[in-house]
């Protein structure tokens, strides 16, 4: 008896710790590494790699400005902070977030272990910004049975913020009471295949993968999705999982 009840404890412990093992693999594999983090203003910004990397251990998801990294670089400017990555080509990668922002290290890799910013940035403040792989076609909010398009009100909402926070209050209604909603953003990539990708109500959005998204250059009369609530190809957003 007592070998049987040894055998199946050790079986619990060995099943827990895989557990463990690959949902802290899943949870920390983002496409980007970074290099560099700086956060101030064009004129006056400071390196925050070191601070960033100590938030990061803490929480993968913190809202961030002048008393996270304990200085104000340009008094009386609203900052930014500039994470420069590195993408899976090789290419150098800047992700901006608005002072007060929420900063989701999801897309990073290492993020939570801090084995990143070890060097390789360019060192400039300006790099390409809005080149993500994806042009938006159309958004819509809702359920499969109600929704409705919020291409214009998404494209305000990027205008101010990078990642945001949704649900009924950004898009100023909801389509189907007591269902939870979902926004689906419908984008075509590179490869001209046009994806859907999820993001759940009250998860978090970043336009980071998405062309143009800060200048709202997106979602024309002569690029517009064609309405339909299914896409051709479905990506959850990342946000979902949190």
């Amino acid at each position: 008896m007592f070998r049987i009840r040894f055998t199946i404890l050790l079986l619990m412990a060995s099943t827990l710790l895989l557990l463990g093992t690959a949902a802290a693999q899943g949870g920390d594999s983002g496409d980007f590494v970074i290099l560099s983090a700086q956060y101030g203003t064009e004129r006056h910004h400071v390196d925050v790699t070191q601070r960033l990397r100590e938030e990061a251990r803490r929480d993968r998801l913190f809202r961030m400005g002048n008393r996270t990294f304990g200085i104000d670089p340009d008094p009386g400017v609203v900052k930014t902070l500039r994470i420069y990555a590195r993408d899976p080509n090789g290419r150098e990668r800047m992700f901006e977030y608005r002072e007060g922002s929420v900063v989701d290290g999801a897309m990073f890799r290492g993020w939570d272990r801090g084995e990143w910013g070890n060097g390789g940035w360019s060192g400039r403040w300006n790099t390409d910004v809005d080149e993500g792989e994806f042009l938006i076609l159309g958004a819509q909010y809702g359920t499969e049975r109600h929704h409705v398009d919020v291409t214009e009100r998404l494209r305000e909402l990027a205008r101010d913020d990078r990642p945001f926070r949704m649900g009924n209050s950004s898009f100023g209604v909801d389509p189907d009471r007591g269902r939870v909603k979902t926004l689906r953003i419908y984008a075509r990539g590179s490869n001209g295949k046009v994806r859907m990708f999820e993001y759940r109500e009250g998860s978090v959005v970043d336009g980071a993968m998405f062309r143009g998204w800060s200048r709202g250059e997106w979602g024309k009369d002569n690029d517009r999705w064609n309405g339909r609530w299914e896409g051709e190809e479905r990506e959850e957003g990342e946000r979902d999982r949190h």
